[in-house]
């Protein structure tokens, strides 16, 4: 009998997020597992009876609870947990730099692309900003309108009976005009959050229309306790109604987990007196120690302090002042209406050593300026998120400095992504994954000049323009138009894709010229920016169906006719780059990952973050070229299953691979 190889097969789909769950229900109750047969299948799931049975009295099937429900919320819970077999395919020829950047800008529905990264950038993602479509019915990004039909909610909602009967008179009108909305939203949300670094957050810009529900459903995603912020943002242009005019919308913030989310802004020196004017304020005593600094102040005794007539916050010192050598020679008292009187005490108690403060920030000094001895307070804080945002530029000024005015309707300000960039961290990775124009790439290429290494992954599917113009009108016709005409002066395909690459390339030769003009007008090199370091460049991929052919997933369509075609798995349009990065996404590799290319034996090997993975998808591979691949001692290793030269040879270099390689893990496709 021939031995059997040792190679397991990569699944290259997406978790059955179901069978996961419920096999970790299985590790803690294994009697209330049972099997069911569901498309011909014998599958795993839960006894529903003797899941009551475990959980006793605390069980319940009442249907009134507290949450937020709309018609299609089950439909998109079914849709979250389900696999799904597409990847990503790379597209060099849009990129830039696609060796080296480890920038993404990913073309797809983001539902699916979501799900696509979920295991390579789990917990990977520090700040998640996304500005989506507006529930007005005139967006166009994804549904033009996220109203369903009346007879498809009707039916949907149980508000007919089988014979089209209607069973109750309450108006739906409402509901038809949110639910699309809602699911759309909640998928995606739900499947982000796994993205999100424990101690991540997430922005989302919002108007009137949905603010309240877009909060309850982040209530439900990521927890009531997780909110940081409703912040509200000044819109650059105001828009009049019937009976208002709106110059503001909204920022929703949530964190993954508020106990370990930070929000510090830029680091800011503050200087305050110590007193305050208030008639009502006591009156304490403090000490001031010997050899606090006095500037400004000739040596000498000072038996009183200079007082300022009318002035309700002169000080009063109790014991002569002793300036030496721009110091206090001995420690003296001082009675006045002090600012925070317990922060100088604690200051001074501490040695003089940064000190937390109480309202925010901590002390890092505390000297005296002249001969009226009020105490100068010098602070170092970090900006925090405010929950008013007034200094909304235009966005669309940003687009016409790059000759692309026009181009997009209502697109975010830079400056405002940039403030939000603030509350992270140099070397975050942001998610987007509603890409629209690219601001959020031109903010981080921006905020990156001051010695950020801040990573960006946008996601923006690719609407055909020329489809969406038929059905639009006013503002966005008029962008849509000028969008098209824009794309046809350089030459692009009329996607709305096209003008977030292209706004991506345009920035980068706009930074990259005021960078080298400001290092011109800089004499000290220590000042200047090295344009080395910065990346500028992004790779570009594409959603996609899966690389294997659909017997690969189901082995019961193998008949006469299919069995000719599977000498190889893989579908004929299919590059060995494209079989890599899904392989990547399989093995929860992020597709940002180096890779390199080495010739061995005259085969083709992928090197992936030097020996982390070796890929080699050539054929006729036998065991000398194993062997010699064995030499780089990689940690994984992957194969075409039907690459081999035999099944002898895939035999001797699975026993191979066992003994010389223990700890690699070795699979096929």
């Amino acid at each position: 009998m021939q031995k059997k190889s040792q190679f397991e097969k990569l699944d290259l789909k997406t978790k059955d997020l179901t069978q996961e769950n419920i096999a970790k229900i299985s590790s803690l109750f294994p009697n209330l597992i049972t099997e069911v047969e569901k498309d011909g299948k014998v599958i795993k799931t839960i006894n529903a009876s003797k899941l009551k049975e475990v959980v006793g009295d605390y069980a319940t099937t009442d249907s009134e609870v507290y949450e937020l429900t709309w018609v299609g919320k089950q439909e998109s819970k079914q849709k979250i947990v389900a696999p799904i077999t597409k990847t990503l395919r790379p597209v060099p020829e849009d990129s830039v730099d696609f060796e080296n950047t480890e920038n993404l800008y990913i073309e797809g529905d983001n539902f699916e692309v979501l799900k696509v990264l979920q295991e390579s950038y789990l917990n990977k993602i520090k700040m998640i900003y996304i500005d989506p479509p507006y529930n007005t019915g005139k967006d166009f990004v994804y549904k033009d309108n996220f109203s369903q039909s009346k007879d498809e909610y009707d039916e949907k909602s149980g508000a007919v009976d089988e014979e089209g009967n209607k069973r109750f008179k309450n108006t739906t009108t409402n509901g038809r005009f949110h639910s699309d909305w809602l699911s759309m939203m909640y998928e995606r949300l739900v499947v982000a959050k796994d993205l999100l670094k424990d101690d991540g957050v997430i922005f989302i810009s919002i108007d009137d229309n949905e603010v309240a529900n877009l909060k309850k459903i982040c209530d439900e995603v990521f927890g009531e306790g997780n909110f940081i912020s409703e912040v509200v943002v000044n819109r650059p242009s105001e828009i009049a109604g019937n009976y208002t005019i709106s110059k503001h919308e909204y920022l929703i913030a949530f964190a993954k987990d508020i106990n370990l989310c930070q929000l510090k802004g830029d680091e800011k020196i503050t200087i305050s007196r110590g007193t305050v004017g208030n008639e009502d304020q006591t009156m304490p005593i403090i000490e001031f120690p010997k050899g606090l600094k006095c500037y400004n102040l000739k040596d000498g005794t000072y038996n009183k302090t200079r007082q300022i007539e009318g002035s309700s916050e002169n000080i009063e010192n109790l014991t002569p002042i002793i300036v030496k050598d721009g110091v206090l020679k001995e420690p003296i008292k001082l009675k006045a209406k002090w600012r925070s009187s317990n922060d100088m005490r604690n200051f001074f108690a501490n040695q003089g050593q940064p000190t937390p403060a109480k309202i925010a920030g901590e002390i890092i000094e505390i000297y005296f300026e002249n001969d009226k001895f009020n105490p100068q307070i010098k602070k170092r804080t970090n900006e925090k998120l405010s929950s008013i945002f007034l200094e909304n530029n235009r966005g669309s000024k940003n687009l016409k400095d790059l000759g692309m005015g026009g181009t997009f309707s209502f697109p975010k300000a830079v400056n405002f992504v940039e403030y939000l960039l603030n509350f992270g961290n140099d070397n975050d990775i942001i998610l987007d994954f509603f890409s629209g124009s690219s601001t959020t790439a031109h903010a981080i290429m921006k905020s990156n000049i001051s010695l950020k290494n801040r990573k960006y992954i946008l996601v923006q599917l690719p609407e055909n323009l020329d489809e969406i113009l038929k059905d639009s009108q006013g503002v966005q016709k008029n962008a849509i138009e000028k969008a098209i005409k824009f794309l046809d002066s350089i030459k692009k395909p009329h996607l709305l894709t096209e003008i977030g690459k292209e706004r991506i390339r345009r920035a980068v030769k706009k930074i990259q010229a005021e960078i080298k003009e400001k290092n011109k007008q800089t004499k000290l090199a220590e000042e200047k920016v090295d344009l080395s370091r910065l990346d500028f460049g992004f790779r570009v991929f594409r959603l996609d169906s899966s690389n294997m052919k659909d017997v690969y997933y189901n082995p019961k369509k193998i008949n006469q006719t299919t069995l000719s075609n599977l000498k190889d798995n893989i579908k004929e349009d299919r590059t060995d780059k494209d079989l890599l990065y899904q392989v990547l996404l399989d093995l929860a590799v992020p597709i940002s990952a180096k890779v390199g290319e080495q010739q061995i034996k005259k085969k083709t090997i992928y090197k992936v973050n030097e020996n982390f993975l070796i890929a080699c998808f050539d054929e006729d591979i036998d065991l000398e070229l194993v062997k010699e691949i064995a030499k780089l001692n990689p940690l994984r290793l992957v194969f075409k299953d039907s690459s081999f030269k035999d099944d002898s040879a895939k035999v001797n270099a699975a026993e191979f691979l066992k003994h010389k390689l223990p700890g690699c893990i070795v699979r096929v496709i």
